[in-house]
């Protein structure tokens, strides 16, 4: 590879690190799920710094009820995030700043991002991102249809 190339490669690597949004991860050690949700959030181009355990005080101190708890909790831009929520759905979410406490999917959908891996063949249930709002109400903030297998 010549000089210039280098130097191409270089500078679009440094675009991408400075177009990474940085998201604080609070999980099981021992879940797997989680790790597979974060791989899908920097495949993404999210950076993600995970702390091991604390996600039930992270929830409450970031305002997701608990009916609407999942297996890991994450703070992005100000939002609370609850469970697999895309990122597609992160990026909407950053990018239209509604006044809310943030997203979540709550349990632990086959199909959602981190729980669609080879051990759930191709099985997708239907689930809904919902939006918390700083009222405490919730509404849906996007829908997914899974598939009939």
């Amino acid at each position: 590879m010549s000089l210039s190339g280098m130097i191409s490669a270089a500078m679009l690597t440094l675009g991408k690190e400075a177009a990474a949004i940085d998201v604080k991860v609070w999980k099981d050690p021992n879940c797997g799920c989680c790790k597979d949700w974060i791989t899908h959030l920097e495949a993404n181009g999210f950076r993600v710094r995970v702390n091991l355990g604390g996600n039930d005080a992270a929830r409450t101190r970031l305002g997701i009820p608990r009916s609407l708890a999942s297996c890991h909790t994450a703070l992005v831009g100000g939002y609370a995030i609850e469970g697999h929520v895309p990122a597609r759905d992160i990026r909407r979410l950053l990018r239209e700043k509604p006044a809310a406490v943030g997203l979540s999917v709550p349990g632990m959908v086959i199909g959602s991002p981190g729980m669609d891996g080879p051990e759930y063949g191709v099985r997708k249930n239907p689930f809904s991102v919902i939006l918390v709002g700083k009222n405490g109400g919730a509404t849906v903030y996007q829908e997914y249809e899974g598939n009939k297998v």
